[in-house]
């Protein structure tokens, strides 16, 4: 396979049928990191008929693959991802900028969904039976694969929200086609060399690399796509939902968030738990420069101790170390492209026309031996005195961008916490635990942190309210996204009805 084959179609990789190639360009210098195939409609159309006839066929077709072998398959996969891990992780650091450790940590959690989706699928049991008051009757409810799903992922998290949706796409036994961001393609095509290496049949999943137009457009309006499992932008899933509306197919869109991090001052009562406070906000703001659909990009911190935290959180913020994330001792990377510098660039100029109080970062770090010129890198922000009515505080911005906001009362940071057109994260910080479960209970979104920020588990449901999006990944919502539910009614001994006279 040469580098520029990176459509996978029917068990074989090929380049676009138009011969289209596109340059994936490192964010740490700008420079050409490799080339792959620039899918379109074609291509699309493609991959979505062998997805339907890997489903459709006969004994032997996916779905009717017994869910012990479906199962090892995915197992099969973790141990590859393991194998391969340095390799795999040191294209995620490359192709998005993100550090090598968090490379690594992002295999090992891909690993651990397939893991759980397997033990999922295998413990489970037969069906619900149903009781329909007799003996003579016969009910169960069963849950059956929704048929050819449609996944397209992010560039921030590329091979971790590849394994959320292939995971139980497979373990459920649907086929699938994969839409990667044409920013960050590598790790999925990676991840598809894995997936046929351990057996997966041909045509069960299929890759192509190419722009969300036409290849994530067509795929949205596919009539032969059952279900579209979308993450990234707002105004990109409306996109999504509208083209799958017309031929009526199950669309779950995961949209981001714009995430309160609530401090109450009791949670910084002593030294230790300042200390902790104040990392763990740095932590929730500016892992993988920001550009994290759950970033703690709102603090939202008490008033009595809002001048003391803030001043400590800009002077640690400031000596965040930035740099090619493969270098040791860097703990940021870049951003992840030149239209994402821009975008951080002019929500910073937004904020300080608006009123916004700079207390560290607010531009491009000179370049120097860990930072290559020519890099997207942008320094860790923090913008006190902010309000709700700020374009900073309402949009996701995905950069290094902190800002704060300030309570008096507890129903005071529920309210801010809340005001917002998202729900998917949001985290609270204090002592009392009855205070905590409060919150907690009213905050509006889907994830809620108490005393921690950003840890998931792939047991548990993640999505959020409002514009964050509709359905859930991981967790048994997560591998209800890709089934049905049919009822099996079953009568033991038929009788005439004799409703009509006849």
């Amino acid at each position: 396979m040469s580098s520029a084959e990176t459509i996978h179609i029917d068990g074989v990789w090929r380049a676009a049928a138009s011969g289209a190639q596109r340059e994936v360009l490192d964010p740490a210098d700008a420079k050409t990191l490799a080339v792959v195939s620039e899918g379109g409609a074609d291509d699309t159309d493609a991959a979505v008929a062998a997805a339907r006839r890997a489903f459709d066929g006969g004994q032997g077709a996916w779905p009717r693959t017994p869910v012990a072998e479906r199962a090892a398959l995915l197992r099969r996969v973790a141990e590859l991802l393991q194998r391969d891990r340095e390799e795999i992780a040191l294209t995620e650091s490359r192709d998005t900028g993100k550090t090598l450790e968090e490379g690594r940590i992002d295999v090992d959690c891909v690993a651990d969904a397939f893991r759980y989706f397997a033990d999922l699928v295998v413990g489970e049991g037969a069906g619900r039976v149903v009781d329909a008051g007799s003996d003579t009757l016969h009910s169960v409810v069963v849950h059956e694969p929704v048929g050819v799903c449609a996944l397209i992922t992010p560039w921030n998290y590329p091979l971790l929200q590849a394994s959320w949706k292939v995971a139980p796409a497979l373990a459920a036994g649907n086929t699938f086609v994969i839409k990667p961001s044409e920013v960050t393609p590598l790790s999925t095509v990676l991840l598809m060399k894995l997936l046929a290496e351990a057996g997966l049949p041909d045509g069960v999943g299929n890759l192509v690399t190419g722009a969300g137009d036409p290849v994530g457009a067509r795929l949205s309006e596919h009539p032969d796509v059952d279900l579209v499992s979308f993450t990234g932008g707002l105004a990109s899933g409306v996109k999504v939902a509208q083209a799958a509306a017309p031929t009526v197919k199950k669309v779950a869109l995961e949209l981001g968030g714009k995430n309160p991090n609530v401090v109450f001052a009791d949670a910084c009562a002593t030294d230790e738990d300042f200390d902790t406070a104040v990392d763990q906000a740095l932590n929730a703001a500016f892992i993988h420069s920001g550009q994290v659909c759950s970033a703690g990009s709102r603090l939202i911190v008490e008033e009595s101790v809002r001048d003391r935290f803030v001043a400590e959180l800009a002077r640690r913020a400031e000596k965040i170390r930035l740099g090619r994330g493969t270098e040791d001792g860097v703990e940021c990377g870049p951003l992840v492209s030149a239209q994402q510098l821009d975008k951080t660039e002019a929500y910073v100029a937004s904020a300080l026309a608006e009123g916004a109080t700079l207390r560290c970062g607010g531009s491009q770090p000179e370049p120097n031996e860990v930072r290559p010129a020519g890099g997207y890198f942008f320094s860790p922000t923090v913008l006190d005195h902010c309000h709700r009515a700020m374009k900073v505080v309402r949009e996701e911005t995905f950069g290094p961008i902190l800002t704060v906001e300030t309570f008096r009362t507890e129903d005071e940071a529920v309210a801010l916490a809340n005001d917002t057109e998202y729900g998917l994260a949001g985290a609270v910080w204090t002592k009392d635990a009855g205070r905590a479960r409060r919150v907690a209970g009213r905050l509006r979104h889907g994830t809620v942190w108490i005393n921690d920020f950003h840890p998931y588990l792939p047991q548990a449901e993640w999505g959020g309210f409002g514009k964050s999006g509709t359905g859930r990944e991981l967790g048994p919502a997560g591998l209800a996204e890709y089934r049905e539910a049919k009822h099996i009614y079953q009568n033991l001994a038929p009788e005439p009805v004799r409703w009509f006279a006849g």
